[in-house]
């Protein structure tokens, strides 16, 4: 089998600051911000319409990619290909499964998951795609749709990134960043201006989506405490919650992966199990079992033709503002998320970087939106209201379910401190992609430059949060998604032919 090569003569060196990378991202940074601070109505025009532009006439090709993706990945696992490891041939994982489990689906789902958990399944049932009154199938049809635009392809995208990535660094001696998977097509060029222009548009998504999150993520906490302590939900609440957590980030990002963002997750996913188990057994608990294997199996029959424009999906109109928009958002956010995988899967087989990014993660996300997701619709049903509340404000629905059920205060304490803990590995992980992606591809970038940049997504979302620039970032966040959309189909092209250069029969065992 072939053997890992060393970095050739032409990579720069790592550990420093990118010239090219740093500075670029950082004066696009403040040249958007105070566009987006000073003039937030004309960069919520513009971004927006470009968002529109986007999606309505290159929906298509956001579409074959999310269709792509998952396939590629179980052409990467299938015979000879799936044996070869990400490292040494004799090196084992750097992370134990727990924790490396805990790591990827904090990163890449937890904040989501709980933010619309309750919200997605709520609206689907209460405003069906297809239209119709609300009734038993209208609810199972909501629960297929939310899994459909939370499940493989979204996991599929990362996949993808993440293997990429793994395999030219730690078999091919490559910098850990995106434009390493680039060399079998762009050669020694991936080290020029061509390699620049991706890592900082990565960089730039990155920044600029943790950023959003961090200012939603401050609207949920602060429904939380109005629902728990009657706290008033006001922007400067938000601006000191987003100080809370970006400190706490801080903090974490600068012990680094093993100390600080690995125990962060450990810790999250326990409080999130405790949270998801309490609402599984107070609430419909036989018709959650009876509800997850039927939308599971729906799901399945149904992926194909929800993939290529069928199988209950709306009207083109729906498509666009529910099915493309998420399609957009999960290749933006692929840079980060399949990066920071890529920096705890070392030593793993691909097989096993595969089933464990693309099927645990995703059987994990399917559950939770049967759990809080039918849970609400069952009371729905049964008394109404929560639709009602999450029409008002996507962030409110979480607490309104719990309202509903036993202990509402513990239970909402406890929820408020899960999306938390989320929104501080979200920030401290993405504050460390950055970080590489700016350092030349260090798996262990400098620390003060770690400082720099959670600092930066802080600011960056308070300042927006401010001005009312925050749905524009959003919208120049998503915007990356076209471009990506195209860098993850050539990072397809250059790993599917590395893969097959190693795995022929004259290199394998």
């Amino acid at each position: 089998m072939t053997q890992p090569s060393a970095p050739s003569q032409t990579d720069p060196p790592r550990g420093a600051v990118e010239p090219a990378v740093f500075g670029t991202t950082l004066v696009a940074v403040v040249a958007l911000v105070s566009f987006s601070a000073l003039s937030p109505e004309n960069a919520r025009a513009i971004f927006l319409g470009t968002q529109e532009f986007v999606v309505r006439h290159f929906g298509w090709l956001l579409v074959t990619a999310v269709g792509i993706f998952p396939l590629f990945c179980v052409w990467a696992a299938w015979g000879r290909r799936g044996r070869l490891r990400l490292g040494d041939d004799n090196e084992r994982p750097a992370y134990g499964r727990l924790s490396w489990f805990a790591m990827l689906f904090t990163a890449g789902m937890g904040i989501g998951i709980m933010f619309y958990g309750v919200a997605e399944p709520i609206l689907h049932y209460a405003t069906p795609p297809l239209g119709g009154l609300p009734d038993q199938e209208t609810a199972r049809r909501a629960l297929r749709v939310t899994f459909f635009h939370w499940g493989l392809h979204a996991w599929g995208a990362y996949a993808v990134m993440g293997l990429a990535i793994a395999f030219f660094s730690y078999r091919r001696g490559l910098p850990l960043s995106i434009r390493s998977p680039l060399q079998p097509i762009l050669g020694d060029r991936i080290h020029g201006p061509i390699g620049h222009l991706v890592d900082i548009l990565a960089a730039f998504g990155t920044l600029f989506g943790l950023a959003t999150s961090l200012g939603l993520g401050a609207m949920q906490i602060n429904a939380g405490l109005g629902t728990v302590a009657g706290a008033q939900e006001s922007t400067l609440i938000q601006v000191g919650l987003i100080g809370l957590i970006t400190a706490a980030a801080t903090v974490s990002v600068v012990l680094g992966v093993d100390k600080g963002i690995r125990r962060l997750a450990e810790i999250n996913i326990a409080l999130a199990l405790a949270l998801l188990g309490f609402v599984f057994l107070a609430g419909p608990t036989l018709d959650l079992l009876k509800e997850f294997g039927i939308a599971v199996a729906d799901y399945l029959v149904q992926l194909t033709p929800m993939t290529f424009g069928g199988g209950g999906l709306g009207d083109d109109s729906w498509k666009e503002s529910w099915t493309i928009f998420y399609w957009a958002w999960w290749i933006a956010w692929a840079p980060f998320v399949g990066t920071f995988i890529a920096r705890i899967s070392r030593g793993r087989t691909v097989r096993e970087f595969v089933l464990g990014v693309l099927l645990v993660p995703t059987a994990a996300s399917l559950f939770w939106f049967t759990v809080f997701g039918w849970s609400a619709i069952s009371l729905e049903m049964t008394s109404g209201g929560i639709a009602a509340a999450v029409d008002g404000d996507l962030s409110v629905g979480l607490y309104a379910l719990l309202q509903r059920l036993p202990v509402p205060a513990a239970s909402s304490i406890l929820a408020i401190l899960v999306v938390t803990i989320f929104f501080i590995t979200s920030s401290d992980s993405g504050s460390f992609v950055i970080d590489m992606l700016t350092s030349g591809g260090h798996p262990n970038p400098p620390v003060r430059q770690r400082v720099f940049w959670a600092l930066s997504e802080g600011a960056v979302a308070a300042t927006l949060l401010l001005t009312g620039g925050l749905a524009a970032l959003k919208a120049a966040a998503i915007n990356t998604g076209l471009p990506f959309a195209l860098v993850l189909l050539l990072l397809c092209v250059g790993l599917g032919i590395a893969l097959q250069e190693e795995s022929s029969p004259g290199d394998s065992p």
